[in-house]
This record gives structure tokens, sequence and C-alpha cells, in this order.
């Protein structure tokens, strides 16, 4: 490789590395914690817990449901009910001022199935995971901070294909794996910094993208928003605003009878981002772990509750779906968890190796050059 194009991968090299490292630190050391959230939750005493009750004591119809979460907030409006597979006897709930309030001033809690009773979630409105869930997600900065990890994340991207190329001449003078431990420790410390970085560069780099994906999530939702569900619900267009929904009570059957073989993951009611002003949207989800993240909607008038479209995913809202649980490592139980966390450590060193030999390299430069002058 010649000598120019070897100066120019490392200018791009140092200083796109350079300028994403802090941020990279701090998602590295947020993200830590975040592949083990149900755990620290569980650890931390936040995990919601259900009373003992007869093994086939039956479950409350939908409707009963949202007649309880509104009793437990009164004043507030149903946004989203959600189901998780840990949790059997349980329906998220999410409840706000009005239908279209945002995420972040949402409030968060769990419905015992069978009984209605509310169990509240600190962990989902605040406390210790919600404060690493936030500077992970949007450094408390809402869009603006997540379109900066956004970048950062691209920044990332590139430090990782320009320091493959700066690696590829240098692997041709050393063995792979060596680390010359007789030379100074700046060297030493190249080496380590080379070594890990190629261990760890088809991880790093998946969750590099995967990052960027989820950051732009809120893009993608308003784009699916824009060219996928506003076509479905144009016949509404001049509808007059709804004074009553119809209940909610069979929404799961209407749901089934439209999306065989699929179980629901969550409903959006009337008003949210997800849904329209007249619609119920029962996002569906496939039976295996890889199409569980892949959601498909069925969209019901929330008047009738006649299914008024089964809604095709763009490829835009499939990328985001599979990269969120991806990026931490949610696709193969502890085992990935444990070799998720490894990597993102052995990626925190690598991220200070780099700031040190940059500083050690600078220094050595300008006493260089306060040597020439001399």
């Amino acid at each position: 490789m010649k000598s120019t194009t070897i100066r120019r991968w490392s200018f791009i090299h140092t200083w796109t590395s350079l300028i994403c490292t802090l941020f990279l630190l701090m998602l590295a050391i947020t993200g830590l914690p975040l592949v083990f959230h149900h755990e620290i939750e569980h650890l931390l005493g936040d995990a919601p817990q259900f009373r003992e009750m007869p093994a086939n004591t039956p479950q409350l119809d939908l409707q009963q449901l949202v007649e309880a979460a509104q009793a437990h907030r009164a004043g507030e409006v149903v946004q989203y009910f959600g189901w998780d597979e840990d949790e059997p006897h349980g329906v998220l709930a999410i409840t706000a001022a009005t239908a279209d309030t945002e995420p972040n001033s949402s409030h968060t809690f769990m419905l015992d199935a069978r009984t209605g009773e509310a169990v509240e979630t600190p962990s989902a409105n605040g406390g210790f995971m919600m404060v690493m869930l936030r500077l992970h997600v949007d450094m408390y900065a809402g869009l603006p901070g997540k379109l900066l990890l956004a970048f950062m994340g691209l920044l990332f991207v590139l430090a990782i294909v320009s320091g493959v190329v700066l690696y590829a001449p240098f692997m041709r003078k050393l063995t792979f794996g060596t680390v010359r431990n007789q030379k100074s420790t700046r060297t030493r410390w190249l080496d380590l910094h080379n070594l890990i970085g190629v261990v760890t560069l088809t991880w790093a780099l998946v969750v590099g993208v995967t990052g960027v994906i989820s950051a732009c999530a809120d893009l993608l939702i308003g784009a699916w928003r824009a060219e996928t569900l506003s076509a479905l619900i144009e016949p509404y267009r001049d509808a007059p605003p709804l004074k009553q929904l119809a209940p909610a009570t069979r929404l799961l059957d209407i749901a089934h009878g439209a999306a065989p073989g699929m179980t629901p993951d969550f409903i959006a009611f009337p008003g949210t981002r997800f849904s329209s002003e007249h619609h119920y949207a029962v996002f569906m989800q496939g039976g295996t772990h890889l199409t569980s993240h892949l959601l498909t909607p069925v969209l019901i008038d929330a008047t009738t509750l006649d299914v008024t479209a089964v809604v095709e995913r763009p490829w835009y809202m499939d990328a985001m779906g599979l990269s969120q649980p991806l990026h931490f490592g949610d696709y193969g139980g502890m085992p990935m968890q444990i070799l998720w966390a490894a990597l993102d450590v052995l990626t925190i060193i690598v991220l200070g190796s780099g700031v040190y030999l940059w500083w050690v390299r600078r220094r050595a430069a300008k006493a260089s050059g306060a040597e020439a002058t001399a």
C-alpha cells in the first residue's frame, strides 16, 4: 500500500475514532448493565411481583383491564397494552394524559391479568436502569440526541473499516496475535489495540450498525406513518372525531382471525403514533425467536371493530425490529448476554488504548518538533 494512501487512511482512522470515542465510551459503559437489565431489575427488586393464585385462575377480558388501568391512573388514557413471555400473568400498560403524549412523559405499570390489580414497575419510570437507558438512547436530549448518537455510530463504523485497512499490511509483518512484550509500552499497547480490535471486529460492526438503525427509530416510524399508514387510513381523513371507543374485549380474537398463527405483542390504542385516530392497531408477532421481532399490524376500526387492513411491513421496519434486540444481545439467552458483555468490555479497552496511543504519539511529535527548533 502506498505511503500516501496509508497516511490518508490513518488520518481517517485517527479522527473518526477521536471524535466518537467519548460518546462510545458512554454507550459502552451504559450498555453493559442494559445487557442484563432483566437480571438487574430482579436483583434491585424492581421486577413486578404477582400474587400466588391457582394455576387455573381465569384472566379478565381486555375491556376489564382497560377499565382497571384507567381506574389506577385516573384522568389518563391508555396508550398501549403489551405482553411479555416472561410475565404470563401480567399485561404491560402505558398511560398518559393524552393518547399522543410522547413516550418519556407516559407512565408504565403492569396489570395482573387475573385480578386487574396494578403492579408498579419502578425501573420503567425512573431509577438506575432508566437513567442508563436514557443515556444510551438519547442522552436526555430527545430526537437531537438520538441523531447525534447515530452520527457517532457512523463514525465508529468508519473507524472500524479504516482500522482494518491499516491492519492489513501490519499483519504481513507479524504473526497474528503477536504482542511485542520486549518493546516499549506504546508498542505493546499498539499490538494489544490491534489484536483486540480484530477479535471484536464483527461484533463491533454489528453493534455499530444496529445502534445507528435503532437511533433512527423515530425517523423510521415517521416514514412508516407517512408512507404506509397514511395510505391505509385515507378513507378516514374526513371522519368526525371519535366520541367513544368500541369495547376492547374481542380485539385479540379479531386479530388472531386476521393473522392466524401469530400471537399479540402489543396493542396501540387510537390516537397513538402506532395507530390512527380511528383505529386500534394490534401488532402480531411470529412464533419463532427470529420472527417474534417482526411485527405485523392489524388495523381494527375503533367504532365497528371491522378489520380494515393487515399491514405489510416495509424493509426498514423489519431492519429496526431485528436490530434492537440484536444490539443488546437478546437473541440467545444468558450465554449470548455474557458474550456481549465480554465484547463490550474489550471494546472499552480498545477505545481507551486508542486515546492513549494518540496522546503518546502527539506528545512524541511535539518533543521532536521542539528538538528540531532548538
